[in-house]
């Protein structure tokens, strides 16, 4: 049984994502994030940074905190849209406040602060298991309502 996308509102089509019962996107390998949990407004992911994700340096690239802050943002907003409806990113806004290691596994949450017609704000956090906040970010999404 296939299952048609335009068919779940955000929440059920995460959700579903989530209980493995579609594959989980493409990015979420290339990152080492998993969902963990996926509510109205609000989802957590566990990201892990590994040799993939280093600069020149060695440490873990900016881009993995982007990344992962750009998908826990979009996916808060995608919990609160209708089936058919679709968005994309217009504005990250990434502030980098300590470093994280290799191979250490991070939360990331990302909340809803605001959705309209055609705009979902969100912000997002990156933190350790002690709750040390590592990154944060503010987004803002572009919706595109079914129909319309």
């Amino acid at each position: 049984m296939s299952i048609d996308p335009r068919t779940l509102s955000g929440l059920e089509l995460l959700r579903l994502s989530v209980a493995g019962e579609i594959p989980r996107p493409s990015i979420a390998e290339t990152m080492g994030m998993d969902m963990a949990e996926i509510n109205e407004g609000e989802v957590i992911f566990m990201a892990r940074p590994d040799r993939r994700h280093l600069n020149p340096m060695g440490g873990v690239h900016g881009g993995f905190y982007a990344t992962v802050l750009d998908s826990v943002t979009g996916c808060a907003v995608h919990t609160m849209l209708s089936p058919g409806d679709t968005y994309g990113t217009v504005d990250l806004n990434v502030k980098m406040l300590r470093a994280a290691s290799v191979d250490t596994t991070l939360r990331a949450v990302g909340r809803v602060v605001h959705v309209s017609r055609q705009l979902g704000v969100a912000d997002g956090q990156i933190l350790d298991e002690e709750g040390r906040l590592y990154a944060h970010a503010t987004a803002s999404c572009l919706i595109k309502r079914a129909g319309k």
